[in-house]
């Protein structure tokens, strides 16, 4: 077990002393075996976990298959190996995620756990002990956990069975320590998420059957006239949906930027005999509702629409299938959506992204798997839905399938684009127009003003040395930015309770910079450091006093 690229399958490998578990990523759990060192050895691999992905934000699916693994190895395994790689921090998030994922399984599963920490070649001469010292209290806390029992790998040395031989023994170890006993889960957790898994894959066939008959009764009425030689786009997402990956793969090539922009991106491209406008919106954030959006975003969502005219065939609704989908992202989804009107639920398809993680599941059953929120937004949409393999461009046929679905979009809205009410988009405009001519205003007096100051200042005024404080909220970005000024990383971008001061040499001037208490905003502005602020005021009677000397 562990997370994603933490190398459960080169551990596997190495561990049967041969290639058996494909490093791709898989959403099922993998079972092999093998004889080693005159024991006949059965490995079982469990689908890993995103490694900053709580156990409340990974699919149902993955959580499944996690419980699942322990009854592929009857009656039990006698030891789950936990991978962790040297060659990366082991931070409070990762041991919080591993600690839930795990803990599916429940308390007695950490007295039959050791740590495997793989990537050992990088440890070169350091002992595993002084890694462990040295990242602190996290590693150490998992470790205490697992009743200090661990072993690196080097999975770079295959040639070294001493490593494998060891590991056995510690496992035989481990096995003494629960008299005897191998790990057993829960029969009533068992028993309850296998029928739940059976009901899901009934409701997943049912599903199939409806989206097929679907499918059959629009393509009856469609003519072959009915094929568009011009198919218009509009992706819609939020950050790190995979909307700039989906263009791409729907262009076939690299078009789409995957930096994140603050305006709407225009593509064209010939795909399958037609000509193909793809215009990619601004994300929102996955846990922002639409009040607390910026007006530029909500603007550009309202835009999008219109610039390709006279509207999209079809809105495609971009969603990650590595995650869970929760009520709160469906009430953020809906909020954005609903900027364009009622209307644009008829002419939106959902587009899961991440297809390559659930392997050989079906999408269907990631449907019923993931509960309703997900499903009340596969209906709001009419059941129109596709999965994307991003990693797989030369799968042309998963493009082809998803033109014929907007097609059918069509088709189902009597031939009609989408097209947005015409008093909503003409009133957007007016109003971005006053803003970008007050806007213009703005710049003209910031000049004029900075022309002002920089008039009145002698070289002489040019400070050698410059005291900064930064103050925000938190998560504003006030590590950040006194890192970006004093050019190195100062600044740990954990929250911190008191004030942080730094110094550094920039542009020739001595900088210090003082990190300022968070304040958090519950009707009242609330100070978290008392001293700080009388600091703070000290500094401030003392500059001013300067100034007016």
């Amino acid at each position: 077990m562990g997370n994603r690229a933490a190398g459960k399958s080169s551990a596997g490998n190495s561990i049967l002393g041969r290639e058996e578990f494909d490093l791709k990523t898989s959403a099922q759990c993998v079972r092999r075996h093998g004889e080693v060192a005159d024991r006949h050895i059965t490995v079982i691999e469990a689908p890993g976990w995103m490694i900053n992905y709580t156990v409340e934000d990974s699919p149902e699916l993955l959580k499944q298959e996690i419980v699942l693994s322990v009854s592929l190895c009857p009656p039990g395994p006698h030891a789950v190996l936990l991978i962790i790689r040297v060659d990366t921090r082991f931070k409070e998030t990762e041991r919080e995620v591993v600690q839930g994922h795990l803990d599916l399984l429940g308390e007695r599963v950490w007295s039959h756990t050791i740590v495997l920490v793989t990537r050992g070649d990088s440890l070169s001469d350091t002992s595993i002990e002084q890694y462990i010292e040295s990242e602190g209290q996290n590693l150490q806390r998992l470790l205490d956990k697992c009743g200090n029992r661990y072993h690196v790998l080097n999975n770079q040395n295959r040639s070294d069975h001493t490593q494998i031989k060891e590991l056995l023994e510690k496992i035989e170890e481990t096995v003494a320590q629960n008299n005897g006993c191998h790990f057993e889960i829960d029969r009533k957790i068992l028993q309850e998420m296998k029928e739940r898994r059976r009901a899901e894959e009934e409701r997943a066939r049912e599903r199939m059957k409806r989206m097929k008959k679907q499918k059959d009764n629009i393509r009856s009425q469609m003519s072959d006239a009915q094929h568009l030689s011009e198919l218009r786009i509009v992706l819609m997402g939020y950050r790190d949906a995979g909307k700039s990956s989906a263009g791409n793969s729907i262009l076939g090539r690299e078009e789409f930027d995957l930096k994140t922009s603050a305006q709407c991106v225009r593509r064209h491209g010939e795909v399958a005999d037609r000509h193909i406008t793809v215009i990619e919106a601004p994300g929102w954030m996955i846990n922002y509702t639409v009040e607390k959006s910026p007006e530029l975003l909500k603007q550009e969502i309202l835009l999008s629409v219109s610039l390709c005219p006279p509207g999209p065939h079809a809105v495609l609704l971009i969603i990650r299938v590595d995650t869970r989908f929760k009520e709160t992202e469906r009430e953020v989804l809906q909020g954005h959506l609903d900027l364009l009107g009622e209307r644009v639920w008829s002419h939106t398809i959902v587009l899961f992204t991440c297809g390559d993680s659930l392997s050989d599941t079906s999408i269907e059953q990631y449907i019923e798997s993931e509960g309703q929120n997900l499903q009340w937004l596969v209906e709001k949409c009419g059941n129109r839905y596709h999965v994307l393999n991003n990693q797989n461009r030369s799968d042309h046929t998963q493009i082809k399938e998803l033109l014929e679905k907007i097609e059918e979009t069509v088709a189902q809205n009597n031939r009609c684009h989408f097209e947005i009410d015409r008093k909503i988009l003409q009133k957007m405009k007016e109003r971005r127009r006053a803003e970008e001519e007050r806007a213009k205003e703005r710049m003209k007096r910031m000049k004029k003003q900075k022309d002002n100051i920089r008039s009145q200042m002698s070289d002489a005024r040019h400070l050698s040395e410059l005291r900064i404080v930064l103050m925000g909220y938190k998560l504003a970005g006030k590590s950040s930015e006194g890192n970006s000024i004093l050019g190195r990383e100062e600044f740990d971008l954990k929250r911190s309770a008191q004030c942080v001061r730094r110094h550094g040499e920039v542009a020739d001037r001595h900088v210090g910079t003082d990190i300022m208490f968070s304040t958090i905003r519950t009707g009242a502005t609330t100070l978290r450091s008392r001293s700080c602020w009388r600091r703070l005021r000290r500094q401030w009677h003392k500059t001013t006093a300067a100034i007016l000397k």
